[in-house]
């Protein structure tokens, strides 16, 4: 599916994405996490041989394979289920960098595993992601993540293989002579759209289309981010809002896979921030058990929009990384329910604590989960000044 040559142009692709992503710049023998899936192995090798060669530490680990994923849920007792084994904490104290390659070999086999289970065993991991948060926020690492096509995969998204590499290849310009040329063309253009955005003084946002009619409180302190290197692909640009402000009708027509579980036509409906009201064409239970995994799980972490203009993506690809960042032709929306994201605060990241992330309103919570809305829509800014002007219409920012 991949030549050798695209393995190669992918990896160049990441490398340039993870130095993108973290304020400060990598300095020899810094250490950077490559976390893959079996599948993905070929690409492992290859960023492991270009980190070497950049004088980095490249440190190397497989995730568990489905088999191994139904044993820990199914086999652990409480103790096991929340185990972190020594040397973690540690090494996330001591990252630099982190790489992360998805080529699940399953999309559903934890389909009939206790959802609650699940959600335990997020919320014990969580430590260790404000660890590398905390270093994130300092400068001190950054990361990247992408996805290598799957049988599994294909058959989800009911394409052939073939089919569902090609959209891969084209989303991250692999078919170019020069991918990374071609994300800088894209950054660049990105940062015009954030410039704009940035500038307007928004007190509010609503949001219009055949099934949403919500209203998106930016909040104070904020600034809309994105396209900064931490996914390849990403075209997404976003806010993590104040959640209090959150009221109306949330509504995500693109399917999702979680933790083995499917699940369609979500609607969430918002009051003073947290969801009262859940319904779903599909997967209402899971859904259900995942936004009561803790107190910060019904709420908004995250809202974005992608420009059309910037994706090359134009199928449902059974995969969120993908899906968030659908072109097609309205583009997309999507609305995260969950933690929020530190790099949104317009200030130093650095001296955002716990209590000005509660006083703002940014959210904590083990869960993020983004859920795509590819209607045609309508994106309203009421502006501090009592103004309202059209932001995003048909898949396009109006800039």
């Amino acid at each position: 599916m991949f030549s050798l040559r695209q393995i190669n142009r992918y990896a160049e692709v990441l490398i340039w994405a993870l130095k993108s992503a973290r304020t400060n710049r990598f300095r020899k023998n810094d250490i950077v996490l490559i976390r893959y899936d079996l599948k993905a192995i070929k690409l492992a090798e290859c960023l492991q041989a270009k980190l070497l060669d950049q004088g980095l530490h490249p440190v190397l680990r497989m995730n568990g394979t489905p088999e191994m994923d139904i044993n820990l849920f199914k086999l652990s007792n409480n103790k096991q289920l929340v185990f972190h084994a020594p040397g973690e904490k540690e090494l996330c104290e001591k990252l630099n960098g982190g790489i992360y390659l998805l080529a699940p070999e399953s999309l559903t086999h934890l389909r009939n595993i206790d959802p609650k289970r699940i959600g335990k065993a997020a919320v014990a991991k969580k430590k260790l992601r404000d660890i590398l948060q905390g270093r994130e926020d300092t400068g001190e690492f950054g990361w990247t993540l992408c996805i290598l096509p799957t049988a599994e995969m294909a058959k989800q998204a009911m394409l052939t293989i073939n089919q569902y590499a090609s959209q891969v290849k084209r989303a991250c310009f692999l078919d170019m002579a020069d991918p990374v040329k071609e994300w800088k063309r894209i950054y660049r253009d990105a940062a015009a759209v954030k410039r704009w955005i940035n500038s307007l003084e928004i007190k509010s946002l609503y949001i219009q289309s055949d099934n949403m009619d919500l209203t998106i409180t930016p909040g104070d302190k904020r600034r809309w981010v994105g396209m900064t290197g931490h996914n390849i692909p990403s075209f997404e640009i976003f806010v993590s809002p104040d959640w209090r402000g959150t009221k109306g009708i949330y509504y995500a027509d693109q399917p999702s896979f979680r933790s083995g579980n499917y699940v369609e036509g979500i609607r969430l409906e918002f009051k003073n921030g947290n969801v009262v009201d859940m319904k779903a064409k599909k997967g209402r239970k899971f859904i259900a058990d995942q936004i009561a995994m803790d107190q910060g799980a019904k709420r908004v972490g995250e809202f974005s929009l992608t420009d059309k203009r910037f994706s090359r993506i134009n199928r449902f690809m059974a995969n969120t990384l993908f899906d968030e960042n659908y072109g097609g032709k309205y583009g997309n929306c999507h609305l995260a329910v969950g933690s929020s994201y530190s790099d949104a605060y317009d200030g130093d990241v650095s001296g955002l604590t716990k209590a000005l992330k509660k006083e703002l309103g940014f959210n904590d919570s083990a869960l993020h989960w983004d859920l795509v809305n590819t209607e045609k829509k309508t994106v309203t800014a009421h502006l501090m000044s009592g103004k309202k002007i059209i932001i995003y219409e048909n898949g396009l920012f109006k800039y």
